[in-house]
């Protein structure tokens, strides 16, 4: 059927269209507006577009669509998913009724000018000529990955698939609205069936694809982290002020120099006698300026090879060291160098810091050419972002948010009680221009935000803290850094090589704090402290994005809870019965479930024939389950709970962690996996017994009552235990 316009093309209904006002769009005031008719639509200066935007993103350009008439078409429909409230837009059966953000509408543009330019290719001039088996055609092409012989060697994503089908449906949808060509009326393509079935993506109900940064890999990460930002972070800070120092005296374009090619011989001697007289070694060039000078035929027996008599000439005064002076200066310098040396001009007489193994103080940094200290420095940087995204839990667009001055004053509470806000905001779902909002984390997090802002090249309140970054690039550098010879020297532990990502590390942090207490962040910081920080910033603001990080923190948690209630049932059935105080209740729990136990005339007991049906009964119970640093308790009656008895709340809706007795509370158990943390107790509590004088009795004796009931717990789970292996 041909779709050729009857009375052919006509003018479009945008014509003349001031696309950022018919969208909604603010922009400063002087600044150039997008016109329909124009062929590239910049949109880089719109107020409130996140940070997180690439300026490609912000940059629609038409003209890269091969078949010139088809630019219109482009437009038109990026127009319809911009303003859909236009009298032209409004009418159309399936077009968008919310107006599709710019980062959605930039890669729907890309998707469209594919498929357009890919028609081309196949020999189309007419989108009339298109029909479902074109449209099977661009699905397939977008579907595999092909390599330099046209074999197919994979498979692209489900997410590209989709996008292929939709710029399809989208030319569908918006059909009426073309003014100078048109898909067939009666195209269906995939019979009418949406892009997501077409492209075969799996339902994203209960699922998170991201999975959580290996222990093996967050545990060094963590540990080089926190090295670098609370050790290294301060000498980083004078690191970068001695670099923008030297830049403003002897750099090219930010120091006063004088342009001269009369050998200035008197000025070069003064400056050497300087040198000798402060017993200051000549600067080394950078190694990339001695491989260009070895490179044009230099020698490398040459003492003046590695000096930057360019930086030299600066120092007395002039733009440039030209070659033709070095014969009349040649001996003055090398006199010079026999004297005081020659070293890198950055870092010298570094401050010594304790190796992150404990084992000495070794000097921070040897002494770096300027651009190895600007590397050092956003290694720094790269480690007070990792740091910060790793116990934070913030997306990367919060992030990338962060302005200098978002360390709100810390709010004291008592001693020792301080809490710390980040000023951010909330991009994801929101509104252009986001959301403000404010994190509550822990000091090593506010620490991190607090050195980046030092770090920072213009750090004036408002400035973007970091602006867009690539944090898999700069991850990159950050491993490579800590695994070379730098940081071996440091102590710091090598980092396997594998992917991080930020959404990774804020799921990682989620999974760690509803397994909580065990896991790596344990290791190295306060999780307790992390914990509580992530439920006050829930307080603070029931609707703001630390909510939702604790909404799937407790997600992880119920999911933890039902997977060891499931393992403790199974461990009944094989007979490796729980110890502790509540072990009874629990037995009797599991003997029910079971169908072991009958009560009074209930009848014969029911046999549960399936997983499902265990796990269905068990749920109520793994509700009521927290974890203790050396027990489980099974917090299903609040007037029994021994720690809010010695606290006075005893209506209270969960239990106090840190007054846990595991061994007298009623609602207490112990499993094998406790041994461990019970059996260190009592090692070190024996330890601290053989160190007491004989007056300190009084001490003495609570020692010893602690190490009866270490004792005791343990024999209570060697039992348990023993009785299974007979």
């Amino acid at each position: 059927m041909t779709t050729a316009l009857a009375s052919g093309p006509r003018q479009s209904v945008f014509a003349g269209l001031d696309i950022c006002r018919e969208a909604g769009l603010a922009l400063p005031d002087g600044t150039h507006r997008p016109v329909f008719e124009d062929d590239r639509w910049d949109f880089t200066a719109v107020i409130g577009l996140p940070n997180q935007m690439s300026k490609v993103s912000r940059r629609f350009d038409f003209t890269t669509i091969t078949n010139p008439r088809w630019r219109v078409i482009a437009k038109e429909q990026i127009t319809a998913m911009l303003a859909p409230r236009h009298e032209a837009v409004m009418p159309l059966p399936r077009a968008y009724r919310t107006p599709l953000h710019l980062l959605t509408a930039s890669g729907r543009l890309a998707e469209l000018t594919r498929f357009l330019n890919w028609l081309t290719v196949q020999g189309v001039t007419s989108l009339g000529e298109v029909d479902a088996g074109r449209c099977e055609g661009y699905l397939a092409h977008r579907r595999y990955l092909l390599d330099e012989d046209g074999q197919v060697v994979g498979e692209r994503s489900p997410g590209t698939r989709r996008a292929a089908a939709q710029s399809v449906v989208d030319l569908v949808n918006h059909r009426e609205l073309f003014s100078v060509d048109r898909v067939p009326e009666d195209l269906r393509p995939w019979g009418g069936a949406a892009p997501s079935v077409v492209a075969e993506m799996p339902c994203g109900v209960g699922q998170n694809k991201t999975p959580p940064v290996a222990d093996t890999v967050l545990q060094p990460l963590l540990a080089a982290a926190r090295y670098l930002v609370d050790t290294l972070g301060p000498h980083a800070i004078d690191l970068i002020t001695q670099v923008r120092e030297a830049d403003r005296k002897w750099s090219h374009r930010l120091g006063d120099h004088v342009f001269t090619s009369t050998l200035p011989e008197k000025e070069i001697a003064q400056l050497l006698a300087d040198y000798e007289r402060r017993g200051e070694p000549l600067p080394l060039a950078a190694e990339h300026t001695i491989r260009d000078r070895l490179a044009a035929d230099g020698s490398p027996e040459d003492p003046l090879i590695r000096i930057s008599l360019g930086l030299l000439a600066r120092q007395a005064g002039f733009t440039q060291f030209w070659r033709k002076w070095i014969p009349h200066l040649r001996e003055r310098i090398e006199a010079t160098l026999a004297i005081v040396g020659a070293e890198k001009p950055f870092g010298r007489n570094a401050s010594v810091v304790d190796r992150a193994v404990g084992d000495g103080a070794i000097a921070w940094t040897l002494p770096l050419d300027r651009l190895e200290a600007i590397a050092v420095v956003g290694i720094v940087r790269t480690a007070a972002i990792a740091l910060l995204a790793a116990v934070s839990g913030m997306r990367s667009s919060e992030l990338m948010e962060l302005e200098v001055g978002s360390c709100r004053p810390p709010e004291h509470y008592g001693p020792g009680l301080v809490r710390y806000r980040l000023a951010s905001k909330l991009i994801k779902g929101q509104q252009l221009g986001g959301l403000a909002d404010e994190w509550v984390v822990i000091e090593p997090a506010y620490r991190a935000a607090q050195l980046l802002e030092q770090l920072h090249d213009n750090p004036e309140n408002g400035v973007p803290l970091l602006g867009r970054f690539a944090f898999d690039v700069r991850y990159t550098w950050f491993r490579n850094w800590v695994n070379g010879p730098a940081a071996q020297r440091l102590g710091l532990a090598p980092i396997p090589e594998a992917p991080v990502s930020l959404r990774a590390l804020r799921r990682t942090l989620a999974i760690e704090l509803a397994y909580r207490p065990g896991g790596l962040l344990a290791a190295k910081l306060h999780l307790k402290h992390i914990a509580t920080a992530t439920t006050e910033g829930y307080a603070s603001r029931p609707g703001g994005a630390q909510a939702e990080l604790l909404a799937e923190v407790n997600k992880h948690e119920a999911e933890r809870n039902l997977d060891l209630v499931w393992a403790e049932f199974r461990n009944y059935l094989q007979g490796i019965m729980p110890a502790g105080p509540g072990a009874r209740e629990l037995t009797e729990f599991f003997a029910h479930i079971d169908g072991k136990l009958t009560t009074g005339e209930a009848g014969p007991p029911k046999t549960q024939r399936s997983d499902r049906e265990v796990l269905n009964l068990v749920t109520k119970r793994a509700q009521a389950l927290h974890l203790g640093a050396a027990n489980y308790c099974w917090f299903t009656d609040p007037s029994r709970a021994l720690c809010l008895k010695l606290a006075g709340t005893p209506h209270a809706d969960r239990p106090l962690a840190g007054m846990c007795d595991s061994a007298r509370c009623p609602q207490a158990t112990h499993h094998p996996c406790h041994r461990p943390v019970w059996a260190e107790h009592a090692a070190q509590t024996t330890t601290f017994l053989g160190s007491l004088g004989p007056t300190r009795k009084t001490e003495r004796a609570r020692l010893q009552a602690d190490l009866h009931r270490a004792l005791a717990v343990l024999d209570s789970i060697d039992t348990a235990t023993h009785q299974n292996e007979e």
